[in-house]
C-alpha cells in the first residue's frame, strides 16, 4: 500500500489549534506585470444546506468519555465524520499494514481529543476528522495523485507545490514547503481558489498565489 506521510504536520496542527484563524478579508498581493497562469482546479463552495438531522456517530455516546466526543455526539456534523471515518477505517484495516493504521489511528484519537484545548473547538474537529479521511483515502491507494502544481515564491529557501484532490470526499489540497506538509480544505474566496486549515492558508488567483504557513507569508507565482 502507498504511504502517506505528513511530516511534521502532527506536532504543527496541535500547535495550530490555539493560533486565530485567517481573515478571510485578508486578499493576495498583486504581482506587476502579466503572469503566464497554470489552471488551478476551482474548489465547489462549501455547503450552504440546513444542518443535517442529528444522528448518533459510531461509537455510543453513552459511554463518551472525552469532552471532544462528547461534542462528537451534540453535532450532527461532527457525527457524520465520525461515521464516514468509521466506514474508511474499517475497509482499509484489511491492508497489509493494518498494524501500522492502527498504530496511526490511536495517535489520531489522542490528537482529536486534544481539540478540548483549541480556541475554536468545533473547527479544530472538524478539521481533524477530514484530515484523517483524507490521510486514509490518500494512504490506502484509493485514489491516484493529481500532477502538483509548482509555485515559484520570494521565499526560495524551500520548494513550494500544491496537489488539489478535488474528486475526494472531504475535497483537500495538500501543500507542500520543503518537507512539511500540510492539508487544507476549500473555504469561500471574493475570487480565485482558497484553502485553509488552522494556521495554513493558501489562496491562488490566476497563477498568482500567497501562502501563510504556520506565520511564514509569502508570495508565489505558478511555475511555467
Amino acid at each position: 500500500m502507498n504511504r502517506f506521510v505528513l511530516l511534521g504536520v502532527g506536532a504543527l496542527a496541535l500547535a495550530a489549534c490555539s493560533k486565530p484563524a485567517p481573515s478571510d478579508t485578508d486578499t493576495p498581493a498583486p504581482a506587476p506585470g502579466t503572469a503566464t497562469t497554470t489552471p488551478v482546479p476551482t474548489p465547489a463552495p462549501p455547503a450552504t444546506a440546513a444542518e443535517p438531522t442529528l444522528q448518533p456517530p459510531s461509537f455510543d455516546c453513552a459511554k463518551a468519555q472525552s469532552e471532544s466526543e462528547k461534542l462528537v455526539c451534540g453535532d450532527a456534523r461532527l457525527a457524520a465524520l465520525d461515521r464516514q471515518l468509521a466506514a474508511l477505517y474499517k475497509r482499509v484495516q484489511t491492508s497489509p499494514d493494518e498494524l501500522d493504521i492502527a498504530a496511526e489511528q490511536r495517535g489520531w484519537v489522542k490528537g482529536r481529543d486534544a481539540c478540548w484545548q483549541a480556541v475554536d473547538r468545533h473547527r479544530c474537529l472538524v478539521e481533524s476528522y477530514q484530515t484523517r479521511i483524507v490521510e486514509l483515502n490518500i494512504g490506502s491507494g484509493g485514489v491516484s495523485a493529481p500532477t502538483p502544481v509548482r509555485y515559484q515564491c520570494d521565499d526560495a529557501s524551500k520548494p513550494v507545490s500544491v496537489v488539489f484532490y478535488n474528486e475526494l470526499d472531504p475535497q483537500a489540497a495538500v501543500v507542500s514547503w520543503g518537507k512539511d506538509q500540510a492539508i487544507v480544505f476549500p473555504a469561500q474566496a471574493a475570487s480565485g481558489s482558497r484553502y485553509t486549515r488552522e494556521g495554513v492558508e493558501f489562496w491562488e488567483h490566476q497563477g498568482e498565489a500567497t501562502l501563510d504557513f504556520y506565520g511564514t507569508t509569502m508570495s508565489c507565482k505558478a511555475a511555467g
